[in-house]
């Protein structure tokens, strides 16, 4: 398995990951909720270019793949794709939440630490060739593009997402960074918001709202002509920011930041971690199992969740 390297082409603030040999590009077309169409370019590796878990395709690409393919996806000359990070929690809110698994199905969806390893290696016998985490390879992503692009940064506080978009200037200053909003803006009147994204024309728009709030609010309001590429980012901001301190190197290279997380924030975290850890494996297991027994051939979901309030954020 690929780890993250400290330079990637330009890349000198946070990290980056190897090229991969060999790339075969296939061209497909994903039509967004709403009626919208989402063009994409799917990068394949090898015969297969994703692998199905909980019955969400997933990407399993190396760095270099998805990076070429993003992108590929901010440089097109039309349409529009939602790239997404799936990790263990994500791929759990699939189960209950159909209108966000939906989503995922139209959409990029790039695999993240180390819950989607071991649910790969259960259900295909191996993880997935790279850990693709929006931490690490949004700022990769940054410094591939060589071509400068405008991009747009919408969440956290006002503070988090200014001092991002600040950090992101100095990792990639080639390209240009616009505060869009915070994410405590009206999400019933997101007018202002979608105004500010029409008037700085950007080509890539970076959402940090949580899952999968964010997810459902670039779906349910952005438009090909606001960007080419979305991506979904969770927490990212508080990272890039420097407000809330990544786990050491060591403690990432022995795929523990999970717990380091927990640690820094356990009254918004336990319920993810502790409650949810043994039911995602509960998950892994009765999908593996139903493979097996494939008697049982539609996809289990839980319908105990609440409604999602979209005036809140979430962060991820």
């Amino acid at each position: 398995m690929q780890r993250p390297l400290m330079s990637f082409r330009r890349s000198h603030l946070l990290l980056g990951g190897p090229p991969d040999n060999g790339r075969n590009s296939r061209q497909l077309s994903h039509h967004g909720l709403g009626g919208s169409a989402m063009d994409t370019t799917v990068t394949s590796v090898g015969t297969s270019s994703h692998r199905k878990i909980f019955d969400v395709p997933v990407y399993d690409m190396g760095w270099h793949d998805a990076l070429s393919m993003a992108e590929d996806l901010a440089m097109r000359p039309s349409g529009q794709t939602l790239l997404a990070f799936v990790n263990a929690h994500n791929i759990l809110l699939t189960l209950s939440d159909p209108e966000y698994r939906e989503i995922l199905l139209r959409s990029i969806v790039l695999p993240d630490g180390i819950g989607l390893d071991i649910a790969s290696s259960v259900e295909h016998g191996s993880a997935f060739p790279a850990n693709l985490n929006g931490t690490d390879f949004v700022p990769a992503f940054l410094t591939y593009m060589q071509r400068p692009r405008r991009v747009g940064l919408i969440g956290a506080t006002r503070e988090i997402v200014e001092k991002a978009a600040a950090n992101f200037a100095k990792h990639a200053p080639w390209h240009l960074f616009f505060v869009i909003s915070d994410g405590y803006f009206d999400k019933n009147n997101p007018a202002p918001v979608l105004a500010e994204i029409e008037r700085q024309k950007l080509d890539i728009i970076l959402i940090g709202m949580g899952t999968p709030l964010q997810e459902k609010w670039a779906v349910d309001h952005l438009k090909p002509e606001h960007a080419r590429l979305v991506m979904t980012v969770g927490a990212l901001f508080d990272f890039v920011s420097g407000i809330i301190p990544r786990a050491p190197y060591t403690i990432r290279l022995l795929r523990l930041e999970w717990a380091y997380r927990l640690l820094q924030e356990p009254y918004r975290l336990w319920r993810r971690y502790i409650l949810g850890i043994p039911l995602f494996f509960f998950e892994v297991l009765r999908h593996r199992f139903r493979r097996v027994c494939p008697d049982e051939t539609k996809p289990r979901v839980l319908h105990n969740s609440r409604k999602l309030d979209r005036s809140k954020t979430n962060r991820v």
